[in-house]
């Protein structure tokens, strides 16, 4: 151990441990713009200098260990003084239209700023702006970038797509796409990792609210029935923007606010996830059937960013795939075809709208294989949380007045192995459960599943499926995901079954979810702990499905790719 004094208080910490997290150990607040631990500790944006007794410069905490008896102040006259100066700079080159700002109120640099209180007195600003593809779902502000090089490493060592870098030199340095490329040529997978570890709105998701909301909006023209769809990870980051409670912020109070938007009908998500979980069950039964008609191991089809990296990285392995449509693109394909029947709406009439964690879905909604009526999109427009929750407080709604509601029969129903999708893992767990049903006709033990769950990025086991033992494996983080591809192909490990999400943790961790989302991530996780242990075959409404599967060539069209 290491004895430190920080603010003239002794401390003892372990050898190695860096100034900053001595500090955060001892509860002494250490501002932070660019430091992800692990990450990016490179002292960037020098907000996080301290000041050590004996040594004349300021440190930066995030990247310099702690010493025998070094002492340590972290909030002295020359500290606060140096960090305005830094702060004053940073905003010398960016823009500073902070109540227009997508994240105004939930930015880091606004933070900062405004603990310093360093009033009216600024440097002349110098601000530059480059051209981007505003029809993109990802969408990057050159006037806002504060080069603290987040997307950089989060994108290069945790997602392995290395789609950032550092461009031009001197005081021009900035960031943008590597290797001079259009983003549209970037082989990037949207999964916006680099959005959701942004400290500022340099990265953020492409606003789509207006063909919903605007005066001219579908809500408010009527010109169709609309129809909206939530997903299960919304459930938990909705909450944790208007800081509400689990237990208040019921599925039914959600429900409550989308009938208040003016919304037709209200569906959840999780009915679809159980039609998935059915299809890619009986799927994986099916293929293990037939092993040798088949390339190993299959790999869940759910996640629309982690489809996107297999086609662009590996396209020899996309017909291991399951060839189910992820649950946002089932739902939509079964509102515009089996639903639009129920009501006997022309699908053309119908504008189906869902609101998802996740920026990638807004490509896998546009993609001209998700349009199985010929009339146009399945899904019309996907919002992420954020733009649902901007929208809900434009309407000053008193979300503790909120009445709940009820989600529309028969879409609106699911069972607990379609809640737990939010998260890595549970789409695993909810198809092995599936696929133990199918096979035995019981549910299986509810401890045979611990090896798929918690948020490590990489679990494995072996499960009993009536004699046979299955192999699976289940990662988050696209470069965990490349890792299992590169040991599959080694001939290291061998699996039958994949769950890939592509961001760490699951949905919950999507770029489109309320930043920071490791309370919704923990929330999620309660969730998932109390899920009931059943499937879809279970249900109250498994005769809505019996109906559905009655006629083949309607269902081979809704929920296939």
């Amino acid at each position: 151990m290491v004895n430190i004094k920080i603010n003239d208080v002794p401390i003892s910490v372990e050898e190695g441990t860096t100034i900053l997290e001595a500090c955060r150990e001892a509860k002494m607040i250490v501002p932070t713009l660019c430091y992800l631990k692990d990450i990016n500790e490179i002292g960037a944006c020098r907000v996080c200098v301290v000041e050590i007794k004996g040594i004349e410069r300021l440190v930066t905490s995030c990247n310099n260990t702690v010493k025998e008896g070094m002492e340590i102040y972290t909030n002295s006259p020359k500290v606060r003084d140096a960090r305005r100066i830094n702060i004053k700079l940073i905003l010398s080159q960016h823009n500073c239209f902070c109540p227009t700002c997508v994240r105004s109120g939930n930015c880091q640099l606004q933070k900062v700023a405004n603990d310093l209180e360093f009033g009216s007195g600024t440097f002349k600003q110098h601000i530059t702006e480059e051209k981007w593809p505003m029809d993109f779902p990802l969408i990057r502000d050159e006037s806002k970038c504060i080069k603290c090089m987040r997307c950089i490493q989060i994108c290069d060592k945790v997602q392995s797509l290395k789609v950032w870098d550092i461009a031009k030199t001197g005081s021009r340095t900035t960031v943008n796409v590597s290797l001079g490329r259009n983003i549209k040529e970037a082989d990037c997978a949207l999964c916006g990792q680099c959005i959701t570890h942004c400290p500022v709105a340099a990265l953020s998701g492409r606003d789509d609210k207006r063909p919903v909301f605007s005066q001219n909006g579908m809500l408010n023209t009527r010109r169709k029935t609309t129809v909206v769809q939530v997903a299960p990870a919304v459930r938990t980051a909705w909450a944790e923007a208007f800081k509400l409670s689990r237990k208040f912020a019921s599925p039914e109070r959600l429900a409550g606010a989308l009938r208040l938007m003016g919304f037709d009908y209200v569906f959840d998500t999780t009915y679809a996830a159980d039609l998935t979980i059915m299809e890619e069950g009986s799927e994986f039964l099916e293929r293990l059937k037939h092993k040798e008609d088949y390339q190993w191991p299959m790999f869940t089809s759910c996640c629309p960013g982690w489809v996107r990296f297999l086609k662009s990285q590996y396209p020899d392995m996309v017909d291991c795939l399951s060839t189910a449509k992820s649950p946002q693109q089932m739902q939509g394909a079964i509102i515009k075809n089996y639903f639009a029947d129920k009501i006997h709406e022309d699908p053309e009439n119908i504008f189906s709208v869902s609101i998802m964690p996740c920026i990638a879905k807004k490509a896998e909604c546009a993609l001209p294989t998700m349009d199985s009526t010929g009339t146009g999109p399945d899904v019309d427009v996907v919002l992420n949380t954020r733009e649902f929750v901007d929208y809900m407080k434009s309407l000053n709604i008193d979300v503790y007045g909120l009445p709940e509601d009820h989600f529309d029969s028969p879409c609106g129903e699911g069972t607990g192995a379609a809640v737990i999708f939010g998260t890595t893992g549970g789409v695993m767990e909810a198809a092995l459960r599936s696929c133990y049903y199918l096979a035995t006709g019981q549910n299986p033990d509810p401890d045979a599943f611990h090896g798929v769950r918690g948020m490590d990025g990489w679990k494995e086991a072996a499960i009993d499926i009536n004699g046979t033992e299955v192999k699976v494996a289940v990662v988050s983080g696209l470069g965990n995901a490349r890792k299992l591809i590169e040991a599959v192909r080694r001939g290291e490990v061998f699996y039958h079954f994949v769950e890939v999400m592509a961001c760490p943790g699951g949905c919950i961790a999507g770029a489109g979810t309320v930043q920071p989302p490791e309370k919704s991530r923990r929330m999620l996780e309660q969730y998932k702990a109390r899920a009931a242990l059943d499937n879809p075959l279970d249900s109250e409404y498994m005769e809505d499905i019996e109906l559905l599967y009655e006629d083949p060539e309607n269902w081979d069209r809704v929920s296939r790719h």
